[in-house]
């Protein structure tokens, strides 16, 4: 699979998810997003991608702390009209952060998506 940039990876899941919240492409040591777009203006995707990278860190130290021998597929948190989606890059020194709304989304569509973008991340 080629390599994409995380500009390219945000155009790719805008092109698939036309109708998204949100979506950021984040490094995951220290909250920086690398490219994001919002469809809504009030909707921040920069300051919601610093506070996820705590939800992804946070999982990280518990998976560790834990001594489970597992990798984050993907976090869901359900909200009440939306999902938010975080997806680890294969290295897992970035992450992708989607918002989208419930009702105009399939789940399992959203996950494939991300799923593909992150793994081709560079």
């Amino acid at each position: 699979m080629a390599s994409i940039t995380p500009s390219q990876a945000v155009q790719n899941i805008l092109k698939e998810l036309p109708s998204l919240v949100a979506v950021a492409v984040v490094e995951t040591e220290t909250g920086m997003p690398l490219a994001h777009h919002s469809n809504t203006p009030a909707f921040d995707a920069e300051t919601a991608a610093a506070y996820n990278t705590e939800v992804v860190k946070q999982k990280l130290k518990a998976i560790q702390a834990l001594k489970l021998d597992q990798a984050i597929q993907d976090i869901l948190l359900t909200l009440t009209d939306q999902l938010h989606l975080l997806k680890l890059s294969p290295t897992g020194d970035k992450f992708i952060y989607l918002a989208v709304n419930s009702r105009d989304t399939n789940l399992a569509m959203a996950r494939q998506i991300l799923k593909g973008q992150t793994a081709a991340l560079n």
